[in-house]
Parts: C-alpha cells; structure tokens; sequence
C-alpha cells in the first residue's frame, strides 16, 4: 500500500466516524430538504447546524476517495453566527442569513484552504463607486486576519471582478479593481500571510462573446488589465522561487529584495 492509499484509508476511517455509519444498526432517518445553490450558500431558512453537518460529511467523503488533492468548499465568504463581531464586514444584512459561515465552515475536518469571492457591485450597489474598493480592501483584510487568526489555512480569492453592465462602468475602473485586489492579496504573500492567489472573473478568448456575463476580460482588447495580470504573475513567480519545496504558507521570506523592485514600479504600467 503506497502513501496515497494510507491516506485514502485513514480519511475512510474519519468518514465512518463523522457518518456514524455501522451496517449492523442502520436506522431510516427523516430527510430534511436542504436547499444548495452555486456559491453555496442556501435558498432555504438557515440552518446551520445542518449544513455545516453536509459540508463534515462530504469534505471527508472526497478526501476519502482522494486524500491526495486539496479541498475547499466555494463560499462567497459571508461571515455568519460564530463571528457575530465579524458580521460587519459583510456588505450587507442579509449576508448574515443565507445559511454560510465562513469561519465555522472552513474548521470542517477535511478542509484544505478557504475561498471568498469580491463581488462589491451583485452585493452593495450595481452603480460603480470608490466604496466598490473601499469594500475590498476592509473584506480582503478581514479574510486574511481570519483564516491566519482561527483558520491556520491559506486563504484565497476565488472570484472577483466588476461587470461592463454596472452604470458608470469603465475599463480604468476595472484596473482599479484588478490593482487593488492584486496588492492585498501580494502584500499578505510576500509576508508569509494567509492570502494565498486571486482569479479575476473571468478571462475570455476572442469569439466567446456570447457567454459573456458581463465580467469577461478579453486581454487582446484590454491592454492594461493584461499587463496588471502578467506583472502579478511575475511578482508571484518572484516570491515563489524564494520557497523551497517544503516551505509552508506561513514561513516567513528572507530576501524581498527583487520582489520588492518590482513591487514598486506600478509606474510601468
């Protein structure tokens, strides 16, 4: 049995456990609608303990079947009754009742690393505003203090992006957006912090127009975004050969020096 398949068993182990299964003494239990959208986050009236309840149940059941990849659940990262202190962050009031809890859910066994989405403008208002960056920069920080401060996971940025719908749109504003999310999450990098990586949403090719939500970034037309993403990248690809192959998330970087030159020169863009 090779390290994969040790592992595999163990995580079997745990699923017993977590399901309580034991063929001798199966019992019909009532089912309880529980409904699950994209996001996940829940259509009905939250409950909790349930849902936390399905997310233990299927992070073991995966890790069970693959212990070898990492898991994440794909939450919008809504802070819910565990943190009440840290509902303020959340961009409005009905984010706290969804039926999501980003801290009590990313602690489920089997959890690798947590995910939040930057959407400022489905959550606070569709009119683009400098409170759209306001927002991220207090909802990134808060994230990464978390998953750093209770979590002890990395945490990354799954989703974020501003739609070319929203009234006031304009390409400047998206590099504004696409800057900003890019510097938090650097900055929580190069320090040995908890933020991990962000996706823009979403990079498209020419001709996939007709999927286009709103959110598409064509890097053939969009110079600048283009060029914000390439220099991330390289910043990144910077920071990353300082690591070793055994190095952790929270190991703390010696030499920034190249990093640094280049984190300074957003003039070249």
């Amino acid at each position: 049995m090779d390290l994969q398949q040790e592992q595999e068993a163990c995580w079997k182990l745990e699923l017993d456990k977590v399901t309580k299964l034991d063929p001798s003494k199966k019992k019909k239990k009532k089912k309880k609608k529980l409904f699950i959208r994209e996001d996940a986050t829940y259509d009905s009236e939250p409950d909790y303990g349930y849902a936390e309840s399905w997310i233990q149940e299927m992070a073991v059941f995966v890790k069970s079947l693959d212990a070898k990849h990492m898991v994440e659940i794909g939450l919008e990262g809504f802070y819910g009754p565990s943190a009440p202190a840290r509902t303020k962050f959340n961009p409005n009031p009905y984010a706290a009742q969804v039926g999501t809890d980003f801290i009590r859910n990313n602690q489920a066994l089997g959890v690798d690393f947590a995910s939040v989405h930057v959407y400022p403008d489905a959550w606070i208002s569709p009119a683009v505003s400098d409170t759209f960056l306001e927002f991220t920069n207090s909802w990134m920080q808060a994230h990464v203090e978390d998953a750093e401060t209770y979590l002890g996971m990395p945490v990354l940025f799954t989703e974020f992006g501003v739609s070319a719908h929203d009234p006031g749109f304009n390409t400047s504003f998206r590099d504004m957006m696409l800057n900003t999310v890019y510097k938090m999450t650097l900055n929580s990098t190069r320090k040995g912090g908890a933020g991990a990586g962000s996706l823009v949403w979403q990079v498209f090719p020419q001709g996939a127009e007709f999927m286009d939500d709103g959110y598409a970034v064509y890097l053939t037309r969009a110079h600048t975004a283009s060029k914000i993403i390439s220099l991330q990248s390289k910043r990144l690809a910077i920071f990353n050969s300082l690591c070793g192959w055994r190095c952790k998330w929270g190991c703390k970087k010696k030499n920034h020096t190249a990093l640094d030159a280049l984190v300074s020169h957003d003039d070249e863009l």
